[in-house]
């Protein structure tokens, strides 16, 4: 899959199949993460991997919209030290998601609400934070993956001006 069709077919999914994700895929998934761009290419991003099914509970307890999380294969963490910008966390995010998706591996992002309890979960040093957390897996078969319309481009981009 090219990286256009990738990035027009993506869409979250919080459905997966019962199908463990191969090391060397999550490598690929880890370091199209780690290739992201970054301000000042300061490289703010470090990754917590996430396997275990007690881990991933935990870890969904300390977000609002997780349910989904424990069900996933996969999951990581993206953590900013305090002087990390959000920016460069979701490029590394985007990275990531994309890449799955070229594998034919989905994903959804997930806002970890309560950052003291991912921060206590995940083992985190002093002064980090997670900045998001994204669950990674097969999409169930005959699952709906496809989402709403996106708005047509007309209504989205200006030239010049507004």
């Amino acid at each position: 899959m090219n990286a256009y069709d990738a990035i027009r077919t993506k869409r979250d999914t919080r459905v997966y199949a019962e199908k463990s994700i191969a090391e060397e895929t999550a490598r690929r998934i880890l370091n199209a993460g780690r290739m992201a761009g970054s301000s000042k290419n300061t490289q703010p991003c470090r990754y917590v991997v996430l396997r275990d099914r007690q881990r991933l509970a935990e870890v969904a307890a300390c977000g609002q919209f997780a349910k989904h999380v424990p069900s996933a294969p996969l999951a990581i963490a993206v953590v900013l030290p305090e002087t990390g910008g959000p920016f460069d966390a979701g490029r590394a995010a985007q990275n990531m998601m994309v890449a799955a998706w070229a594998e034919g591996v989905s994903s959804c992002p997930v806002s970890l609400h309560d950052a003291e309890c991912a921060a206590k979960t995940l083992g985190l040093p002093a002064g980090h934070r997670v900045a998001i957390l994204l669950a990674f897996g097969y999409p169930e078969p005959g699952s709906k993956h496809g989402g709403a319309p996106r708005l047509p481009l007309e209504e989205l981009a200006h030239y010049e001006r507004w």
